[in-house]
């Protein structure tokens, strides 16, 4: 799906972005990954090329102009084209109410999961309308809901969203197909390590609060690391040639959109 393409995945850590990664490589792509951890890059590179894919590591600030500009001419430089963008790096406001939370915060939040998302993009953007590339937006299902306590982190997804219609709009003409995936619980060891704290509270298994959560999704299960970084996939590859300007919500069916 991905043959002998480069893909560029941003937030590369253990959980989902590593999924990206390993899949991009696995469907025939070479990976540019970047992040603000060396050691976490550097597992994922040896993953990736277990593939049998070349692997670029790029330590990199996406809130910072230089630091991008830098990714971009490293990748370039390196490959010589780049084919798809994965924005995934991401940060969590505080779990706050409105009516309580530290506006620094807020722009903080807003600083990584939109301008960042932007910068990358369009420092990427000349060479992605070379290849008549493509660009994937990690989003949140915290935009199909409005729970107290979320709405900053709801604000900077839902900002997201528009970021990435708005940029498949102007991208579009150039050739650059841009959509959003939104997937909702994700059973890695983040949401493991939540539900083991979840349980001891309550003196219950992991098994039951799993259960428990899992009876309000269609399929009953919650949807793994590998099974999100295919939805991206499908994305960036031409089985979505005419799909741009989409969010996939990618939940097991636990909202209806």
């Amino acid at each position: 799906m991905l043959q002998d393409r480069v893909v560029v995945v941003s937030g590369v850590g253990p959980g989902l972005g590593r999924a990206i990664a390993v899949q991009s490589a696995r469907r025939g792509a070479d990976v540019v990954l970047a992040a603000r951890s060396e050691p976490v890059l550097a597992e994922v590179a040896e993953e990736v090329k277990k593939e049998g894919r070349r692997a670029l590591t790029v330590p990199t600030d996406i809130t910072d102009e230089a630091s991008v500009a830098a990714l971009v001419e490293t990748t370039v430089g390196s490959f010589g084209r780049v084919d798809a963008v994965v924005n995934n790096a991401f940060a969590n406001p505080p779990l706050v109410g409105l009516g309580d939370v530290d506006f620094d915060a807020v722009r903080a939040g807003f600083e990584t999961n939109v301008f960042g998302a932007l910068r990358v993009t369009r420092l990427f953007a000349p060479a992605l309308e070379e290849s008549r590339g493509a660009v994937v937006m990690v989003n949140s299902s915290v935009i199909r809901e409005s729970k107290p306590m979320f709405g900053a982190y709801k604000m900077s997804k839902a900002s997201l969203l528009a970021l990435a219609q708005t940029l498949s709009a102007e991208l579009g003409p150039r050739g650059i197909r841009v959509n959003t995936v939104a997937p909702g619980y994700i059973w890695a060891d983040a949401l493991r390590g939540w539900f083991a704290h979840l349980a001891g509270e309550r003196g219950v298994s992991v098994q039951d609060v799993y259960d428990e959560v899992a009876a309000n999704i269609d399929l009953r299960r919650l949807p793994e690391p590998d099974a999100v970084a295919d939805a991206v996939v499908f994305l960036l590859s031409d089985l979505a040639r005419a799909v741009s300007g989409q969010c996939l919500d990618v939940n097991g069916g636990e909202h209806h959109h």
